[in-house]
């Protein structure tokens, strides 16, 4: 690697072991896209590789990445780029015959989760997939613990919603 010294490499490595996965799944949530939350890991270890912060401790840590990756999606999705992709996408993707039983059958929790807005599917995803306490998501993304539990509760109530009505289409 031209430009990266095996220090940098090594911590890079490290830092995709423990938390690339995690950095995925966020940014899939967020864009509901594999190719953009690609991009958007790869995005996050260019920041570190740049920035080369020092952390506390390896909550610190995560919880940096947690906030770049967030900050990078909401950075695409305010793309003009992307809204014309997204409706291009939109409309070769509905003349598929099947396309939305066969993703209903597959997973409707995931699928009633990415049709909540971004602001609900960011809490639920810290919350329930990574195991985020409320003050944490709190700090994390800058927000008072109480609309925290707000945006829980209102995600939380369109999911029944949501699965309730998918349940009664069955």
């Amino acid at each position: 690697m031209s430009g990266v010294s095996l220090r940098a490499n090594e911590t890079l490595e490290a830092t995709l072991d423990a938390y690339g996965n995690m950095i995925l799944r966020l940014a899939y949530s967020c864009l509901k896209s594999r190719d953009d939350a690609e991009d958007v890991l790869q995005d996050v270890m260019v920041k570190l590789l740049e920035l080369n912060p020092r952390f506390e401790n390896g909550e610190h840590e995560k919880a940096w990445l947690i906030r770049v990756t967030i900050n990078l999606c909401r950075n695409r999705l305010r793309s003009p780029w992307r809204r014309h992709r997204e409706l291009d996408e939109a409309v070769s993707v509905s003349g598929q015959p099947g396309w939305d039983a066969a993703l209903g059958e597959k997973n409707a929790v995931m699928e009633a989760v990415m049709s909540l807005p971004e602001k609900y599917r960011e809490v639920i995803h810290l919350f329930y997939y990574e195991d985020y306490s409320v003050a944490q998501i709190g700090r994390i993304l800058k927000k008072n613990e109480s609309t925290v539990r707000s945006l829980l509760y209102r995600a939380r109530k369109m999911l029944k919603e949501y699965m309730k009505e998918g349940w009664e289409l069955d």
